[in-house]
């Protein structure tokens, strides 16, 4: 009996006349996930599903592969399934019998059988072979009930080619497969939030590079590594991140000698703006991302992101803009970069920032104390540009 993994897609199915383009973006995907886990995949799109196999029918380990499909946008279930030729409905009956007997016996369940025949030459209906299997089912296990409304087991049949069965299956993250979303520079800090924003831009099928600014010597070589690890973490989701880590020290050292302490942090930022906004034209990314939230600190209320939208050309996706804290914990803690962001190695925003800064800025003050710049900044932004790591992550 032949295994294979049956793929269900979520909003792709939507996406008419384009709907192929999103399918191959993310058979793509899946090929690039399981060749981590070894070689000798097979990975087939058959009308309305996606299907891994090994390509010489041979068995192979599903806890690899279910672990690496946890990880792809666009799915929005996948099971084990079994493959057998259509022998006759007796034939399936027993075989469908027998495999719940090998999974479940001693248990008992509220089922029901649901069938989607693909091949519509099939001489009964999806309605006809579900209670056809069913009635099989309950002769077999006399003390399980048919539930079609709110069933604790799900017993799939679709008929193809052949004929595919399988009874448990597991949550995707849906959403969109990589790389069918643009591509976009992500502000990544070692904080919570950063990592969380990248994450859930790249489930919109956002292509992502990131930039970092360090701090030397204010911040150490571990809070560049922080950073790279979390990048790592996210790539695991997002596909390929190309990570821009721009030394940034002279530029912050100057803003600290000669702007008002308490804008400090405002003027940081829409440096790091200006930065990250000619990484994105190198890379070809049409927007920037960041890990902000109304309100969280004195750089994110209203006022505050009103100034630093100001220098950007690039639209700013700041999908945690409405989150409570909680929220974006949760998130980070189930993409497992929680742990990672708050070890205690400072970054540059944390290092420079003001005991008592301003949180209702008004624009044309802060373009009056960057003037006090003028005569430094442009030599010491060319520099942090040419000076500038980039750092391929996979």
């Amino acid at each position: 009996m032949e295994k294979a993994v049956i793929i269900k897609y979520s909003e792709i199915g939507v996406k008419g006349k384009n709907r192929h383009l999103f399918e191959e973006a993310l058979v793509r995907r899946i090929e690039d996930v399981l060749s981590k886990v070894g070689d000798g995949f097979k990975v087939t799109r058959p009308q309305g599903r996606i299907f891994v196999e090994s390509e010489d029918g041979s068995d192979f380990d599903f806890e690899d592969v279910k672990e690496a499909l946890l990880k792809v946008f666009g799915i929005q279930e996948f099971a084990l399934c079994h493959v057998t030729k259509d022998d006759g409905t007796e034939a399936l009956a027993k075989e469908l019998v027998d495999f719940l007997k090998e999974q479940y016996e001693g248990e008992v369940f509220s089922f029901k059988v649901n069938t989607r025949r693909a091949r519509k030459n099939y001489p009964l209906e999806s309605m006809e072979l579900s209670a056809l299997m069913g009635e099989k089912i309950l002769d077999a296990f006399p003390e399980w009930k048919v539930d079609v409304h709110d069933p604790e087991l799900i017993v799939h049949i679709e008929i193809r080619d052949k004929i595919n069965y399988y009874a448990k299956s597991y949550q995707g993250l849906r959403g969109l497969p990589n790389g069918t979303g643009g591509r976009a520079m992500l502000l990544l800090s070692g904080g919570i939030d950063s990592p969380v924003a990248g994450y859930m831009m790249a489930k919109r099928g956002i292509v992502l590079d990131a930039v970092y600014f360090h701090a030397p010597p204010y911040t150490s070589e571990r809070a560049k590594q922080k950073v790279v690890d979390l990048a790592k973490q996210v790539a695991a989701y997002s596909g390929e991140i190309r990570l821009h880590v721009v030394n940034f020290t002279d530029i912050q050292l100057a803003i600290y000698e000669k702007c008002p302490h308490d804008e400090l942090t405002i003027i940081m930022r829409r440096y790091m703006m200006r930065i990250a906004e000619d990484f994105a034209g190198q890379d070809g990314a049409m927007a920037l991302i960041t890990g902000e939230s109304v309100g969280q600190v004195a750089s994110q209320t209203i006022q505050s992101l009103n100034c630093t939208n100001e220098v950007c050309k690039l639209p700013v996706f700041r999908p945690l803009i409405g989150f409570d804290k909680q929220d974006i914990i949760d998130i980070s803690q189930q993409i497992e970069t929680y742990e990672t962001s708050i070890l205690p190695y400072e970054d540059c925003c944390t290092i420079f920032v003001a005991k008592h800064p301003v949180t209702k800025p008004r624009a044309e003050r802060i373009r009056a104390s960057e003037r006090k710049l003028d005569d430094v900044i442009d030599e010491l932004y060319k520099t942090a540009i040419e000076t500038t790591e980039t750092i391929v992550i996979n």
